[in-house]
């Protein structure tokens, strides 16, 4: 990352951590994705854009492996994801050779907008959902 982009990403950052996400997990249909905090082991919940297929949930990080929930995963897979208000169990599963901008084709206009605008070093996310 150049400076310019290290910027953003703080200004970006800080904004989501004490603004927009304590707002957004509250909303009982926002998506969120829950991890285990790597150092705390405290449950971590971040508001996130993406979509069900099946039996997987995929979406984009915006700042990959910079993002505190893409080092959560790293840390431990085990996540939960909630849909439209209900939690799903599954396994996250980092994916840095899918194609993140064309995933973002896939996924829900309005959050895919924000992930390409705001976005430095996009990375796939696909949570493998129990059953």
């Amino acid at each position: 990352m150049n400076l310019s982009t290290d910027l953003k990403h703080r200004v970006v950052t800080a904004f989501q951590r004490y603004v927009a996400n304590p707002v957004t997990r509250r909303l009982p249909l926002q998506t969120v994705l829950e991890t285990t905090g790597r150092v705390s082991g405290l449950p971590r919940a971040t508001p996130v854009g993406g979509r069900r297929v099946g039996d997987f949930f995929w979406l984009v990080s915006e700042y990959g492996e910079k993002s505190q929930y893409v080092r959560n995963i790293r840390a431990n897979p085990r996540v939960r994801v909630r849909i439209r208000g209900r939690w799903h169990p599954g396994t996250a599963r980092l994916l840095p050779d899918d194609d993140p901008r064309a995933r973002l084709r896939s996924l829900p206009r309005m959050n895919s907008t924000a992930v390409r605008v705001f976005g430095a070093e996009l990375l796939t996310v696909r949570v493998d959902l129990d059953g």
